[in-house]
């Protein structure tokens, strides 16, 4: 038997290797676009930057050193140049196969930071796996934008599993929407019509303003913002503002909200305020043809009528009021079931008549001359 070489016994304690085969390697050198690795082989292994890992202008010395080691696969036992071809991500997408594959069969929830926004939707990336969460797949509500998402880590179950075609499907707005039912059902729950919590106004429309309870959207109505006139919400309420509210009345899942608390009624007092005959102050607020109304003090309006503007016939309020300007009556009428005042300004300047002086009914009337003349005749 003759003997080997000293070259052909270091090839031979050299092992053989294959593409597609799994090799553990040291890293022996790092630069920024490829890590060199001793695999056992007679030749070094080359892992570039595109194949360790799907993320763009990633600095590979901030992610490997000499000394490390690390699990790779065969992509080329011969690159034309000697040297083997290793990749990183394509063995973590293997094991991140499997591991999309046991969160779909489990309906695993899981989280991963977005790496791409899409015209579409997003793009995340698990394991490696690059997972595709469609724009009707985002939110519970339509989302024209999605570039907020960019960067934010997200939760989302996967809906599709489709490994041949490379179709890996997820979905995020299932999440937020068994959520939002879990919230509703507690809301639901702990509140009942009289109580006062805390809401974000969420949105804020001509004719209302909807405020997120933590669960359910309530309608604060135009018409329950005060017990004075709103005359457009948009300039009394702001998105993301906080309000302590009163459940008025919940009817099924839709609950009414107010900001008429009991406690600040103008009207609890008033029938003291605006009793009959009490001259008060206030500030036309509209007029019609047949009169103006005067605002006392928020949400209290009376009525002052046409014909008791003044002395002299008035065609309309308009001819002699403006909107905003401060007027003094006097209260002709309260009415506290119906919530109705009315005003006179006439009859502040219409005199009332002076009492008559009678003779008392009971006094018998008296003839002064001739009580004079029986006292003369009584001296003679």
């Amino acid at each position: 038997m003759s003997e080997l070489t000293f070259e052909q016994m270091l090839e031979e304690s050299l092992k053989t290797i294959h593409a597609g085969e799994v090799v553990e390697g040291t890293v022996i050198d790092v630069k920024p676009e490829e890590i060199i690795l001793n695999i056992g082989y007679k030749s070094d292994g080359i892992l570039t930057r595109s194949e360790y890992t799907n993320e763009p202008n990633v600095d590979l010395t901030t992610v490997a050193k000499a000394g490390d080691t690390m699990e790779v696969k065969v992509l080329k036992v011969n690159d034309g140049e000697g040297q083997v071809l290793l990749t990183y991500k394509r063995l973590a997408a293997d094991r991140g196969n499997k591991r999309i594959e046991e969160a779909f069969n489990n309906k695993e929830v899981l989280t991963a930071k977005v790496a791409q926004v899409l015209d579409g939707g997003l793009s995340v990336v698990v394991e490696e796996v690059r997972i595709f969460i469609p724009a009707s797949l985002v939110s519970d509500v339509y989302e024209r934008d999605l570039s907020k998402y960019a960067g934010q880590e997200i939760q989302f179950v996967i809906s599709e599993y489709n490994p041949k075609r490379r179709r890996y499907i997820g979905d995020r707005k299932q999440l937020i929407v068994a959520e939002k039912a879990e919230l509703q059902k507690k809301l639901f729950e702990s509140i009942s019509e009289g109580d006062v919590v805390e809401g974000t106004v969420k949105n804020v429309t001509d004719f209302g303003a909807f405020i997120d309870l933590g669960g359910a959207d309530g309608l604060l109505h135009i018409s329950e913002m005060s017990w004075g006139r709103v005359e457009n919400p948009k300039k009394v309420f702001k998105v993301g503002e906080k309000l302590k509210v009163l459940i008025k009345e919940i009817s099924g899942n839709k609950i009414a909200l107010s900001l008429k608390f009991a406690d600040a009624n103008p009207w609890k007092d008033a029938e003291e305020k605006y009793a009959a005959g009490n001259i008060v102050t206030g500030k036309v607020a509209r007029m019609t043809d047949f009169g103006a109304f005067i605002e006392l003090e928020p949400g209290v309006d009376a009525l002052l009528h046409v014909s008791q503007i003044s002395k002299e016939h008035i065609e309309k309020p308009a001819d002699v009021l403006k909107v905003g300007e401060e007027i003094t009556a006097k209260v002709v009428d309260f009415n506290n079931e119906d919530k109705k005042i009315s005003l006179s300004i006439k009859a502040m300047h219409t005199q009332e008549p002076k009492e008559e002086v009678t003779e008392d009914a009971d006094v018998v009337p008296v003839d002064i001359e001739a009580v004079i003349a029986d006292g003369q005749k009584d001296e003679n």
